[in-house]
């Protein structure tokens, strides 16, 4: 062990308050009729990196060392008094740190599948342990410890994305430069980096060249991996603002769901800097924050989440449903909701497919702000998700071209956000204007802005462009099996189906909610007013095929 001082679960900050909170004898009667008394020997692995699975303990006495065995350093102490665990227990998550006995150890042991019960039906441990999960998870990003570690370049496009899958999954981990890295080995001790640009190192210094988000989900024991012997009451398909809403209403009301996600929890809503007109929230949220806590909630209900995972196809057999992954593995439900979500279109400029990760972007988040501190950057679009992208990153770039095909901003942008936009000294609006070409090497350099009307040309320098420019369906995985109008966004209501609730698509037992929906208004309070609705639609189609919940 290190021979610094540990930090320890005597509370210095709000958030530490919240992690290590103090507990009453109605917190620990709880434990006590599901829990067994269990004694550790000093240095005793309590639960090692990888575990599919561990017990939570509240140690009577003694004090449990959570370490990080890749640097073999003390994350931090838990003391008698608390109670050990985090937030990957609810979700399903493995162990990407140990836990060590600390001297001999007095321990309340309550298996994990009981400690969900208990979540979820027991105010007295629910209210306590759900935060304290929550302000672990956080405590970690934030110590940049949790048994990973990324090596890479910021301007290669591979790199990107990993670390924007790590932060927006909220997975803690800590960023290194290769440069860096290369100027000061130290930083990396026992570590033989490979010659790869980019590559992870995780649990016991394994090392994996030129990762992908699977490969490091998966050897963090972060996977979420879907439980395929069950057969769901609710498979949800996409984990953005409707999805979630979805998982959270059906689990709270006793349904086993299971949510699918390919890229990150809070869909395009999550790369939201801000959300200023959700009820409840007058100071605004980000939508990363609001992702976060939708998916807190789910977990305590026992909803199951699996990411990185995309569905590749839906097929009905008599009453249920399978939904194919793309990593071949087969879920099995008796409904199923859809809710996608949408994505950015891009932009037919040469070129551009070359910069994406390197200065072409399509969510501006505090990962992507970075790149363009104290330089020009461009955001392409007229919709609220361009408008809040260019009020965030005018804290960071010098100068913000919003740019909009048509006359202005009011058709496409609620009116407080784009009065703001007016008034800011560095958002400069460019109407009647489109990008026509970027200039750049190892990273986007400058774009050129066209005059849709006049023809006038003129280039700005720009070292990041971000593209929000409308939305589009990716659901060519449904064609065949349920009606898509036009532009393939998924078609619902009694005009599809006559006995069809609102949200029923044309297959019964499968809806359809938040913007995959056609005809639905494109915004974060509609998609989580839908996916709650929904679930009202989902009752009744498991009663009228005569099915109840799953046990």
């Amino acid at each position: 062990m290190p021979s610094h001082e540990p930090r320890t679960s005597n509370p210095r900050s709000d958030l530490e308050r919240t992690a290590w909170p103090d507990v009453g004898p109605e917190f620990v009667a709880a434990l006590e009729e599901v829990g067994t008394p269990r004694s550790y020997a000093d240095g005793e692995v309590v639960f090692d990196v990888g575990q599919a699975t561990y017990d939570f303990l509240y140690l009577c006495r003694g004090a449990l060392d959570i370490v990080d065995r890749g640097s073999d350093q003390v994350v931090v102490r838990v003391e008698a008094g608390h109670f050990a665990g985090e937030l990957g227990m609810l979700s399903g998550q493995g162990t990407f740190l140990a836990g060590v006995a600390s001297g001999p150890v007095e321990a309340l042991v309550v298996p994990a599948e009981r400690l969900a019960e208990l979540v979820a039906t027991v105010p007295a441990v629910g209210d306590v342990v759900v935060p304290a999960f929550a302000a672990r998870r956080r405590l970690l990003r934030d110590w940049s410890q949790g048994g990973l570690v990324l090596v890479g370049d910021p301007s290669d496009g591979a790199t990107v994305p990993l670390l924007e899958f790590l932060e927006r999954n909220l997975i803690p981990h800590r960023w290194i430069e290769r440069s860096a890295l290369e100027q000061d080995p130290s930083l990396l001790p026992g570590v033989e980096p490979p010659d790869e640009r980019s590559f992870a190192v995780v649990g016991r210094r394994e090392v994996i060249p030129d990762p992908d988000t699977r490969a490091i989900a998966s050897a963090l024991g972060l996977e979420l991996r879907a439980d395929t012997s069950p057969c769901y009451d609710v498979i949800v398909v996409g984990a953005g603002p409707a999805g979630l809403a979805t998982a959270v209403y059906a689990a709270s009301e006793g349904l086993r769901v299971l949510a699918v996600e390919d890229v990150a929890i809070g869909g395009q809503a999550g790369t939201s800097s801000r959300i200023e007109n959700y009820l409840g929230f007058p100071t605004g949220i980000s939508g990363a924050e609001l992702a976060h806590q939708g998916a807190i909630q789910a977990f305590k209900f026992g909803a199951r989440i699996a990411l990185p995972r995309r569905a590749t196809s839906l097929t009905r057999k008599g009453q249920d449903f399978t939904v194919a992954l793309d990593d071949g593995c087969l879920v099995h439900g008796r409904s199923v909701v859809l809710a996608l979500g949408v994505q950015y279109r891009s932009l037919p400029i040469e070129g551009l497919r070359e910069l994406e990760g390197r200065g072409v972007y399509y969510a501006a988040t505090d990962l992507e702000a970075r790149f363009c501190r104290g330089q020009e950057a461009v955001v392409v679009g007229g919709g609220n998700s361009a408008g809040q992208a260019a009020m965030f990153l005018a804290e960071y770039a010098e100068r913000v071209h919003l740019v909009v095909r048509g006359d202005g901003l009011a058709a496409s942008m609620s009116a407080y956000l784009s009065g703001r936009i007016a008034r800011h000294a560095a958002i400069e609006l460019h109407t009647y204007t489109e990008v026509t070409q970027l200039r750049g090497g190892d990273g986007l350099e400058a774009v050129t802005l066209a005059g849709t009307r006049s023809g006038e040309a003129r280039d700005v320098p720009a070292a990041a462009m971000f593209v929000m420019i409308g939305a589009e369906a990716r659901t060519e995985w449904l064609a065949g099996q349920i009606a898509l109008d036009e532009h393939g966004f998924v078609c619902t209501g009694p005009s599809i189906r006559p006995d069809a609730s609102a949200y029923g698509t044309s297959l019964p037992g499968v809806f359809a909610v938040g913007d995959v929906r056609a005809g639905s208004v494109k915004r974060v309070a509609s998609a989580v007013g839908e996916g709650s609705v929904v679930v009202s639609a989902i009752h009744r189609h498991l009663a009228a095929t005569a099915l109840s919940p799953a046990s």
